[in-house]
This record gives structure tokens, C-alpha cells and sequence, in this order.
């Protein structure tokens, strides 16, 4: 079906998944300017969430819905409880929101503890369905990403992560939009965490550790924090990179570590940067070869 093989097909829901999930940081991180070294356990909250309700006999839709709704409450929760802290406070706040997140699922026998959940029902659409289940929520979310860059919330959003304090003096409720921020990121995580559990079928804790928290926050610094079509393709190579070169996987976080370093010593403005200056070159040239 759709001329793509089994293995075509896998390998491009893995990248939607990963696509939605870094989307989700990217609303917090990007957009907001609030660095969150935790997000993987909202993206676990969404996974345990869908994985259970539907192992009870709720059908995928309301899995799904719960998965989101969950992530996104206790996204304000962790909103709340950071609205004090700024920067690498703020880190460590989220980062201990992940490790907290681990504790609980290792000890938290109605989840499988250690052993994670297995048995996890599929989507009921088969392979070719999920997949483009899932290229459909890729679909919505960009297209809200856009739309909220360009709204009034997403200007405000930019004059908070330039500077919160001229942004409470020229009028702004920076709690409210930093929560906002919060809600909205953790739920797209809880939803990106549910295709994820229906997609493999088995999940453990350790599917949503710091490791996988430091990737989705390399996917978003590589592509341009605040872009969303640089986080995309970021998104899009970084998740298949370590299916295509195998030893990748064993020095996953060395990578993503380096390539970090890299971006932000080299390019802060990360891949959507260097794209822009590339464009802002041809932009002054002027014919006979020479430039404005």
C-alpha cells in the first residue's frame, strides 16, 4: 500500500512522532525562551497514559485525548512550581521533574515498574492508517506552531524570552503566558508520548529518561530554537540517524552533546540561522557579480 515498504513506512511514523515531540519543546524552549531539561516525562506521561486507558478497553481516540489532557495538567503543575526561577534554575527544576518522573514509574507496580507495559493495542488501522494517522498530527501541529509564532501570544512569547522584566513593565502577565507555554508544550508532548507507546507497543521507564530529554532538546537547539521548520528537519534527521549509521546509537548522547557544543559556540541560531545568513548573501548580491 502507498508503494513504501513495511520498513518505509516505520521509519517515516518514527519521524512524524519525533517531529510532534520536538515541536513540543520547541513551543517552551523556542517560542517562551523557558529551558526544560525534564520534557521527555511529559512525553512518558502521555505514553503510560494512553497505554493503560486503552489496556482497560478505551478505544484509541480517548487514549489518546487522556494521554493529552494529563501531560498538559501536570505541565502546569511543573508551570506553576517554575514560575520563580529563571535559566539554569529553571534547568534544574525540569531536569529534577525527569529524574522524579523515573523514580515513580521504576516503583509503580500498576505500570510494571522496571519491566515497563507490554500488550499495548495497536491503532486497529494497521501500519499504512498510523502512519498517516500520524502525518496528520504532524500536519496540525505545524500549522499551529505557525499560526501561534504569529499571533499576538507569540509576540508576547518573543518579548518574554528577550527579557521578562521589560516585558511585566511594558503590561505583560508573563505568569499567565509562561504557563500557557507549559500547558500547551506538555500537552503535544503527551500526545507525541501516546503514538509513541501505540506505534512500538511496549514502553519502560527507561524509554523517557535524561537521555531522551537532552535529544529532543539537541533536535530543537540544531534546527533554531524558535523555528519550526528547522526543528522539523532536525526532528526528521536526528531521529533515523541512529537507525542508518548503527554505531550511533552506543555514543547517542556524545553526539547530540558535541553537535550542542557546536551549534551554540559556532551558530546560536542553529541550522534555521545559517540558512537565513546564506539567504540574507544572495539577497545583497546585484548583477555583474557584484554585491549591494
Amino acid at each position: 500500500m502507498l508503494g513504501l515498504s513495511g520498513y518505509e513506512i516505520s521509519l517515516i511514523t518514527s519521524m512524524g512522532i519525533a517531529v510532534i515531540f520536538a515541536l513540543s519543546l520547541n513551543l517552551i524552549t523556542g517560542f517562551c525562551g523557558q529551558i526544560s531539561l525534564g520534557h521527555a516525562a511529559f512525553y512518558g506521561i502521555g505514553a503510560y497514559s494512553s497505554a493503560m486507558l486503552t489496556k482497560a478497553g478505551m478505544p484509541l481516540a480517548m487514549g489518546m485525548i487522556g494521554a493529552v489532557v494529563l501531560a498538559g495538567a501536570i505541565g502546569i503543575v511543573v508551570g506553576f512550581a517554575s514560575l520563580r526561577v529563571r535559566h539554569d534554575f529553571l534547568a534544574i527544576t525540569t531536569m529534577g521533574v525527569g529524574f522524579l518522573f523515573l523514580g515513580v514509574m521504576r516503583q509503580w507496580d500498576f505500570v510494571g515498574g522496571e519491566m515497563g507495559v507490554s500488550g499495548i493495542p495497536g491503532s486497529g488501522l494497521g501500519k499504512p492508517g498510523f502512519m498517516i494517522l500520524v502525518l496528520g498530527l504532524v500536519v496540525v501541529t505545524v500549522l499551529f506552531s505557525l499560526h501561534l509564532k504569529r499571533s499576538w501570544m507569540g509576540f508576547s512569547f518573543d518579548a518574554i524570552a528577550d527579557d521578562e522584566d521589560t516585558a511585566r513593565v511594558i503590561g505583560l502577565d508573563v505568569s499567565r503566558y509562561k504557563l500557557a507555554a507549559f500547558a500547551m508544550g506538555t500537552a503535544l508532548a503527551g500526545l507525541a508520548g501516546a503514538l509513541y507507546a501505540h506505534n512500538v507497543r511496549f514502553i519502560d521507564p527507561e524509554s523517557f529518561g535524561f537521555v531522551e530529554s537532552i535529544t529532543v532538546l539537541a533536535m530543537v537547539v540544531i534546527g533554531g530554537i524558535g523555528s519550526v521548520f528547522g526543528v522539523i528537519f532536525a526532528a526528521a534527521v536526528l531521529s533515523v540517524l541512529p537507525l542508518w549509521i548503527q554505531f550511533i546509537d552506543e555514543y547517542k548522547l556524545l553526539l547530540y552533546g558535541g553537535l550542542l557544543f557546536a551549534m551554540m559556540r559556532f551558530s546560536p541560531g542553529g541550522l534555521a540561522g545559517i540558512a537565513q545568513k546564506l539567504s540574507s548573501r544572495k539577497a545583497v548580491k546585484v548583477p555583474g557579480g557584484g554585491s549591494a
